[in-house]
C-alpha cells in the first residue's frame, strides 16, 4: 500500500430539519390547537483514531465528508429524525487542521480519540412551542439551521520516541535493522528510504522504545532538494534526535563535518523547536577507520561539533558499538517519560485544587 502522510479534505455537518406548522384535525374537535412537530438535528462528522490504520490513502482520492440532514418536522406532535453521524477512522498520530484559520481542530495521539469536526445543524421548532395563552393558534415555525462547513488538512505525524536524523547513505536503515525488526529496504545509492520506517527496540520484558527512520535530507531541502522537508513532519513528537554521520565516506572529497552542520541549518529552517531538540551525534562506519585513527576522528568531531554534545560511534554493518548506544538511549527515553508522567502529575494537582478553590468560593 502506498504511504500518504497529507491529504486534504472537506467535511459538512448535515442541515437541520424545518420544523412544521400544523394543527390538530380530528372529529368532534373543531379547535385542537397547534400540533407541529420540530424539525431532526442534522448529522455530525466525527474524527477517531484508529491504531488499525496505518496511512491516509484513503482520503487521498475521496475527499469529501457530508453528513445527512434531519427531517423536517410533521404534524401530530411528529418529531424529525436526525441524521446520522459519520466516523472517520484516522490512522494515529493525524493532526487535523483548518485550512482557513489555521487552527488545529484535533491532535489524535491515542487509539480511539474522538474529536468533533464539523457540527449538525440544530432542528427547526414547530408551532406548538409558540402556543401561548393570547396566542393560542400560532403558524410561525422557525427553518432547521445549516450544518458547520471546513476545509480540513491531515497531517500524519508518526508517534515514536527517537528519530533517525543524517544524509542520504549515512547508515539510518541499517541501524534501524540492527536493532529492531523493522526491514526498509537498503541499497548503495541515495535516497533508498523513500517513505518513514518504525521500528520497536526492545531491552527488556518491560523496556523498550520505538525509533523512526525517515528519508535522508540534503543541503537545499528548504529549496526542494532531494526529497526537502516533506517528512521532517515525523520528528516532531520524538524526544530525542540521532544525527547519524558517515565518517568514512567513500568519495574523499567529501566532508562530513560540513554536511553534519549544513543539515542542522537545514533543520533549522524547517522548525526552530526541532532543531532545538536534544540530538546526540553517531559516526557510524567506524569499522572502516583504522584503530590508531578513530581517537583523533572523535576529538576532532568533538571540538568542530560542540564538546557539550554527546558523541557515539558504532557500525551498523558489524554492530559494533550498537549494544552501548542502545542502552544510553533507553536511559533518555525513560528520563523524558519520567518527566513528562511528572508534568502532568503537577497539571493535575494544580485543576483539583482550582476546582476545590471555585467550590469553596461558590459556598
Amino acid at each position: 500500500m502506498k504511504f500518504v502522510d497529507e491529504a486534504r479534505i472537506e467535511v459538512q455537518g448535515g442541515k437541520g430539519g424545518n420544523g412544521a406548522a400544523s394543527f390538530r384535525r380530528e372529529k368532534f374537535i373543531p379547535k385542537g390547537g397547534p400540533d407541529g412537530g420540530d424539525g431532526g438535528r442534522g448529522g455530525s462528522v466525527f474524527a477517531q483514531a484508529d491504531r488499525n490504520i496505518n496511512t491516509l490513502v484513503d482520503y487521498r482520492y475521496t475527499r469529501k465528508f457530508f453528513a445527512p440532514n434531519g427531517e423536517n418536522g410533521r404534524g401530530a406532535d411528529c418529531f424529525g429524525a436526525g441524521g446520522e453521524d459519520i466516523v472517520l477512522r484516522m490512522p494515529v498520530g493525524t493532526s487535523i487542521i483548518d485550512e482557513t484559520t489555521g487552527e488545529v481542530v484535533a491532535d489524535l495521539t491515542h487509539h480511539g480519540d474522538k474529536k468533533l469536526l464539523a457540527q449538525g445543524g440544530k432542528g427547526g421548532l414547530g408551532n406548538l412551542h409558540f402556543k401561548t395563552s393570547v396566542n393560542r393558534a400560532p403558524r410561525q415555525c422557525t427553518p432547521g439551521e445549516p450544518g458547520q462547513y471546513r476545509e480540513l488538512r491531515l497531517e500524519l505525524k508518526v508517534l515514536a520516541d527517537v528519530g533517525l536524523l543524517g544524509m542520504p547513505n549515512a547508515g539510518k536503515s541499517t541501524f534501524i535493522t540492527a536493532v529492531s525488526n523493522a526491514r526498509p529496504k537498503i541499497a548503495d545509492y541515495p535516497f533508498t528510504t523513500l517513505h518513514p520506517h518504525l521500528g520497536v527496540v526492545r531491552i527488556g520484558p518491560e523496556q523498550s522504545f520505538v525509533v523512526a527512520d525517515v528519508p535522508g535530507l540534503i543541503e537545499g531541502a528548504s529549496e526542494g532538494a532531494g526529497l526537502g522537508h516533506l517528512f521532517l513532519r515525523h520528528l516532531s513528537r520524538t524526544s530525542l534526535l540521532l544525527h547519524i554521520i558517515d565518517c568514512a565516506p567513500l568519495d574523499e572529497s567529501v566532508d562530513p563535518i560540513a554536511q553534519a552542520k549544513a543539515l542542522v541549518e537545514e533543520l533549522a529552517k524547517y522548525d526552530p523547536a526541532l532543531a532545538a531538540k536534544p540530538r546526540w551525534v553517531v559516526l557510524n562506519k567506524m569499522d572502516l577507520v583504522p584503530e590508531e585513527q578513530r581517537e583523533e576522528l572523535l576529538a576532532r568531531y568533538a571540538s568542530e561539533l560542540g564538546a557539550e554534545r554527546r558523541i557515539f560511534t558504532m557500525s551498523a554493518a558489524t554492530r559494533e558499538g550498537i549494544r552501548e548506544l542502545v542502552n544510553a538511549v533507553a536511559e533518555e527515553v525513560d528520563r523524558h517519560r519520567a518527566e513528562q508522567n511528572q508534568a502532568m502529575d503537577e497539571r493535575e494537582d494544580v485543576r483539583f485544587i482550582e476546582e476545590d478553590a471555585q467550590q469553596e468560593s461558590a459556598q
